[in-house]
Order: C-alpha cells, then structure tokens, then sequence
C-alpha cells in the first residue's frame, strides 16, 4: 500500500544465503527497499563468485544492495526527491557491519575482492548506513531462502503488501 507522505523515507534490507546452491555452491543475495514501509525494489538472485566464508558472502550481497542505494538515490532526486541523505541498510550480520566501518586487512578477510570495498568508501562518506537489524525483522529473508508460513506472512506485511483478503 503506498500512501501519500511529506517526507520519504527510503530503507533497504539486505541478507544473503550463504551456499545455498549444492551444484555450484554459490550464495543467493537479496534486498528489499522500503519507501515509507512499502516495498518500491527488490531483488533476489545468485551471486556471481563463490565465496569462502559466510561473512564475505554476506558482504558482496551488502554490496551489491549498496550499489542499488546509489541508483535509487539519483532515481528519487532525478524525480524531485531531495530529502533523502543517508539510506539505512539493515543487515542481520554484525561482522558485515565491523568490516563496512573498517575493512582491516588481515588473514580472515584478505581473500574478499577490493571491488567489495566500495560499501566502507560510501560508508565513510555516509551515504549509506549499515544498522543492525535482528534475524526474525530482516524482511531480505523472504528473498533468500525458504521459510515458514507465519513468517512469510509476518515479513510480507513489513513489506507493505497486502493480501486480498486485508
């Protein structure tokens, strides 16, 4: 449902499922963008690397959700929406959050591709901004893996979708 707002507000959530395909054993990333707590952009699809550790994994999907922040962005000012400063991205994986605010390289995340560190640069830049959100609000689940029908029902109402019967 979108109502009508003075001010918008633009929230995404993002969350990854790490392995998830046993042929290839890539991950599977999704995010969801929120303007006013209706849903206005998602996606959900493979990643393109296989990755080395549930932490990296949550990482390149972080990123890749970072990457759409910037073009929803120019999306929403190209359309007369200035007021949208910094987007919250809510991420259920406090490492994720650490390694955005500083990418220290040592032996555990060394192997995590330097493209991937667009997320810290735009962090520092405040852009956009990683908020930790708990497992059982992060509404990216819906996207990523397989869940239970009361939660599906909990975190497609977070969404802002409604069913026929709303």
């Amino acid at each position: 449902m979108y109502r009508k707002a003075e001010n918008l507000k633009l929230l995404a959530y993002t969350d990854n499922d790490y392995a998830r395909d046993v042929d290839d054993r890539k991950s599977i990333s999704g995010y969801v963008f929120l303007l006013n707590n209706a849903a206005v952009y998602w996606s959900s699809k493979k990643q393109e690397i296989v990755t080395l550790s549930s932490i990296e994994a949550k990482y390149v999907a972080v990123t890749g959700c970072v990457c759409h922040c910037v073009w929803m962005k120019g999306i929403l000012e190209h359309i007369g929406v200035n007021n949208c400063e910094r987007i919250d991205i809510c991420c259920d994986n406090s490492s994720s959050i650490k390694l955005s605010k500083n990418p220290v390289m040592h032996k555990r995340t060394k192997h995590i591709d330097v493209r991937y560190h667009y997320l810290h640069d735009l962090s520092s830049q405040e852009v956009v901004k990683l908020v930790y959100c708990r497992t059982q609000n992060q509404i990216a689940d819906i996207m990523t893996k397989p869940i239970k029908l009361d939660q599906f029902l909990k975190l497609r109402k977070l969404l802002g979708v409604q069913s026929i019967d709303d």
